[in-house]
C-alpha cells in the first residue's frame, strides 16, 4: 500500500514518495540538516552500560600497529580501550530495543515497510575511527549524531576483501565523493556502494538499517515453515500413509537405492503445494518473530483485566520497542505467532499496528465496545509486549475531576 505523504527536512525536503522513486535502492543521497538541531539522545556513558549488557548485541573494533582487531561483547567499563586512544570504535546493535529516545528517531523513517525496517545501531569511535572502506548487503541512513565523521564513497567494481582480516574490507577502494558530517547531518546509501567514515574527533554516527534477507535464507526457512506446519496444510491429505513396496523383488545387491522408493518419494513431492495464503503466513510469522538475544520484561505485579482496561482509558496504550506486529489483509501477526481475531477487533488492531499506540480516546472507545480486543491487548500486556503509556498527571486528575462532576 502506497501513501501521500508531505515533504521534510528528514529526506532533504523531497517527500517520502519522491524519495523511494529517485533514491532509494539506487543512488546515494547528502543530506545536510535532515534533523535541525540534533542532539544524540543517548550520552557516551549510557552507550557504553548498554554495551555491558548480555542481550545487547556489541562489537569493538580497532586498528593498532597496521592491524585490525574485533572483538565482540558485553564490554565492562574495563574492556574499553582508553577514551585518549585513538582509532578505535564501539558498534552497539538495537539501540532502538532499549532507549525510547532512539526508538522515536527510528519510527520517523516508518515511510517504509515495518516488514524492511531492522533496527538503530550506533557507533561510538576516538579520533580516526572505523570500521574501513566496505559494503553492506542494505539499505542505510547514516545520521551523525555527535562530533564530525568524514564518508569517502564510491561505486565498487572490485569487491576482493583483505585477506587474514577479521573484518570485510575492501582491498582497492576508490572514493568518488567526500564529505565531512555534522551532527543533524545524513547520508542515504544504496546496498553495495562503498563507503568509508572515519572520526574526526570523538563522535557518534546512528545508523538506520534495512532488513535485506538472502532469498537463499528465505527459500531455507519458507521449506522448513512448510516442514514445521505440513500437518496443518491443504496437502498434508496426501501424506496420511506409510511407505510400503508390496511388489519389491528380491535383490542381488542389497546396498543400492530402491527404485521404489525414490519414484515413491519423487510422486509425493509432486502433491506438495502452497499459494499466496501460505507465503503470506510464513512472511507474517518469520518477519515478526524477535531476533534470539531480545528478551521481554512482563510487569512483576501485573494489574487486572478490569485496571487495565480503566488504565488504557485514562492513559493509552503502546506497543514495546521489542515488539513488531504485521498484518496482511484481515491476518495479524505478532512477536512470530499468527493471530486469529473477529471482525470486530481488526481495525483496532490495524491502527495499533500502524501507529504502535493508541490514545486514551481509542482504548476508551474499545473499553466500552469491544471486551475482545481488551483481553488481546491485556494478554500483550502481562506479557511485556505493549505497556500503558506513562501517566499523564495533571490532565488525568482533571479528567477524573470532570467525570465527577458530571
Amino acid at each position: 500500500m502506497t501513501t501521500s505523504l508531505p515533504s521534510s527536512p528528514l529526506l532533504g525536503g523531497l517527500a517520502p514518495d519522491a524519495f523511494m522513486k529517485r533514491y532509494w535502492h539506487k543512488r546515494p543521497l547528502l543530506i545536510r540538516q535532515a534533523i535541525p538541531g540534533f542532539t544524540a539522545p543517548l550520552s557516551r556513558d549510557a552507550l557504553f552500560a548498554l554495551a555491558a549488557q548480555d542481550d545487547v548485541e556489541s562489537r569493538l573494533v580497532s586498528f593498532a600497529r597496521k592491524r585490525w582487531q574485533l572483538a565482540h561483547g558485553p564490554f565492562d567499563a574495563d574492556d574499553l580501550p582508553p577514551l585518549t586512544r585513538k582509532q578505535w570504535t564501539l558498534l552497539v546493535q538495537g539501540v532502538n530495543l532499549h532507549a525510547p529516545a532512539v526508538d522515536a528517531l527510528m519510527q520517523q523513517f516508518r515511510f517504509i515497510p515495518d516488514a524492511r525496517l531492522d533496527d538503530v545501531m550506533i557507533s561510538y569511535a576516538t579520533d580516526g575511527g572505523g570500521v574501513g572502506p566496505h559494503l553492506d548487503s542494505y539499505d542505510v541512513f547514516l545520521l551523525q549524531a555527535h562530533g564530525q565523521r568524514r564518508w569517502r564513497i564510491g561505486p565498487q567494481r572490485d569487491t576482493t576483501w583483505q585477506e587474514g582480516v577479521p573484518l570485510r574490507i575492501l582491498k582497492h577502494f576508490d572514493a568518488e565523493e567526500e564529505w565531512v558530517l555534522a551532527p543533524g547531518d545524513m547520508l542515504y546509501l544504496p546496498p553495495g556502494y562503498a563507503h568509508d567514515g572515519v572520526a574526526v574527533g570523538e563522535c557518534m554516527t546512528y545508523s538506520i538499517g534495512f532488513r535485506a534477507p538472502l532469498e537463499q535464507e528465505m527459500l531455507e526457512n519458507f521449506l522448513y515453515y512448510l516442514a514445521e506446519n505440513a500437518a496443518d496444510l491443504p496437502f498434508a491429505r496426501h501424506f496420511a500413509g506409510r511407505y510400503a513396496d508390496p511388489k519389491q523383488s528380491a535383490v542381488k545387491h542389497p546396498a543400492a537405492l530402491p527404485d521404489a522408493m525414490i519414484d515413491t518419494l519423487m510422486s509425493q513431492l509432486e502433491k506438495v503445494r502452497w499459494g499466496q495464503k501460505e507465503v503470506e503466513d510464513f512472511l507474517g510469522r518469520w518477519l515478526s518473530e524477535p531476533k534470539s538475544h531480545v528478551f521481554f520484561d512482563p510487569p512483576e505485579r501485573p494489574i487486572s483485566v478490569d485496571k487495565f482496561a480503566r488504565e488504557a482509558a485514562s492513559r493509552g496504550v503502546s506497543l514495546s520497542p521489542k515488539t513488531q506486529l504485521l498484518y496482511r489483509r484481515n491476518r495479524y501477526y505478532v512477536n512470530g505467532e499468527p493471530l486469529e481475531v473477529p471482525a470486530s477487533t481488526r481495525s483496532t488492531l490495524r491502527m495499533l499496528a500502524d501507529h504502535r499506540k493508541l490514545n486514551a480516546t481509542e482504548c476508551a472507545n474499545f473499553e466500552q465496545k469491544d471486551q475482545e480486543i481488551v483481553e488481546i491487548l491485556y494478554d500483550w500486556y502481562a506479557s511485556g509486549w505493549l505497556q500503558l503509556e506513562p501517566d499523564s498527571g495533571p490532565v488525568r486528575k482533571l479528567r477524573a475531576v470532570r467525570k465527577k462532576a458530571g
